[in-house]
């Protein structure tokens, strides 16, 4: 008996053909998914009753989005990545001559950070730069201090940390209940609200000692909601939810105050015109110094016996304790020191707000700062600073565009979004980079010589 084969079934779909089937499923997914997320709300009208508003603009948007992302990916982008990795396996290896821009990435990046506040001044006055140097500049630097933190225990030692935020609010209300009530300096407070978070990322390693992978995650992230449940119960220490006011600001090294009331008042003293200004340029080079002494901190520990330590737990911790490296102490160093940089973030955080309580230091936020080291690259600094300007100045940038209240409506608030432009985000990075903006694993330690794979042979041929 014949088997007749229809010819339909021969027929092998192009790129282009598989792209737009494969962006049809997408869009059908997404309207699934977000018909009842996006293209309807519920609101109250004016007489105080629910009602549901419909979106159905919004939700087209994503939908399309969503389908347009999916065919550019896999009718073009896909195909790309596969032949760019088949020409790099096929080509010898040769050492490629950095440009310029590679070269000098540092040394630009540095530049551009120390005149942004010149130029944002020169370009909108004093006090038209408030809002840039204050809600971009600041903003980001704080998360990208907190994330190089996370990078330490995260990137380096290879223990996920799902309570960071604990640290960052240690080092917020260390600074000040301290200051309120003893009327010290940020000078003296910034080591100690520093000491102090570590000395509880001590806390938190001992307990977890044992822990690997979820486990060790979900102990932090507990540890994260008991400081911050402890904070709003303690009314008579931390004033509960109400939070703490009253938080003194930073003076010029107590030569100088920035408080108009104050007859060492900055202005008085330069003899110059009163700004506000003042105060928001002197916070941006103090918090940009605190990340430029952590990255010189964390880029020196990489090359000391404890930052190889880190590595070789990061790796394989069967195999660093075989090689007789004490995990207990590794583990506690590496907690210890992330903790620190996120003490001092906090404390930063608490003078530039005047104002702290326990809203400021939820589990988003640690989620927030996970994503950033996730995104930019575990282990590596220019990548996390990179994925921090995008993902914090992406969101600050959406809150100035006002035409978006045009075309969504006036109660569109680009915050709401927020974690879904994170989750978009991941997901198209984690695709494109899986490692990350500039994510790298290689070792800091290599050895001069390599041996040949196929024979005991060294490189020079001597047996």
């Amino acid at each position: 008996m014949a088997v007749t084969v229809s010819p339909e079934r021969d027929v092998v779909a192009t790129p282009i053909q598989r792209a737009f089937r494969e962006a049809l499923y997408a869009g059908a997914v997404a309207l699934g998914l977000f018909v009842l997320f996006i293209g309807l709300r519920t609101d109250q009208n004016i007489n105080n009753e629910l009602i549901v508003v419909q979106r159905w603009g919004l939700l087209a948007l994503v939908v399309i989005a969503t389908a347009v992302g999916r065919f550019v990916y896999v009718g073009y982008a896909q195909p790309a990545m596969e032949r760019s990795k088949a020409e790099k396996a096929k080509a010898p290896a040769v050492a490629a001559e950095p440009g310029f821009v590679r070269r000098n990435f540092n040394k630009i990046g540095a530049a551009v950070l120390l005149l942004y506040p010149v130029a944002i001044v020169m370009a909108f006055g004093f006090q038209g730069s408030l809002k840039w140097v204050d809600n971009f500049g600041i903003q980001i630097l704080i998360y990208v201090m907190l994330a190089w933190g996370l990078n330490i225990v995260v990137g380096l030692a290879g223990l996920l940390d799902l309570g960071y935020v604990a640290f960052y609010a240690v080092g917020a209300y260390a600074y000040a209940l301290l200051g309120t009530h003893f009327g010290l300096s940020f000078w003296i407070l910034l080591p100690a609200a520093g000491c102090m978070a570590a000395f509880w990322g001590v806390m938190l390693g001992f307990p977890v000692l044992r822990l690997r992978g979820d486990y060790l995650a979900i102990v932090t992230l507990a540890f994260g909601e008991i400081i911050r449940l402890v904070i709003i119960n303690w009314r008579e220490v931390t004033n509960g939810s109400a939070g703490v006011s009253g938080i003194p600001k930073v003076s010029f090294f107590g030569l100088m105050s920035f408080n108009v009331s104050d007859p060492n008042y900055i202005a008085k003293v330069l003899h110059i015109a009163q700004s506000g200004a003042y105060y928001k340029i002197f916070l941006y080079y103090l918090i940009l110094a605190l990340c430029f002494i952590t990255a010189f901190v964390t880029i020196r520990l990489r090359r000391l016996p404890v930052g190889r330590a880190w590595e070789a737990l990061r790796e394989d911790e069967i195999a660093c304790r075989s090689l007789g490296i004490n995990t207990t102490t590794t583990k506690l160093t590496a907690f210890a020191t992330g903790a620190m940089f996120g003490g001092f973030a906090g404390s930063f955080f608490a003078a530039r707000q005047g104002f702290v309580s326990p809203e400021s230091f939820v589990f988003l936020e640690s989620a927030i700062i996970l994503a950033i080291v996730v995104l930019g690259g575990m282990g590596s600094l220019g990548g996390i600073a990179v994925a921090a300007l995008v993902m914090i100045g992406g969101t600050e940038i959406l809150r100035e565009l006002d035409f978006l209240k045009a075309v969504f409506g006036p109660d569109f608030t680009p915050e709401l979004y927020r974690m879904l432009l994170f989750g978009m985000a991941m997901v198209i990075v984690m695709l494109w980079k899986p490692r990350g903006f500039v994510g790298s694993r290689e070792p800091t330690a290599f050895l001069k010589e390599r041996k040949s794979v196929s024979g005991s042979f060294t490189k020079e041929g001597h047996g």
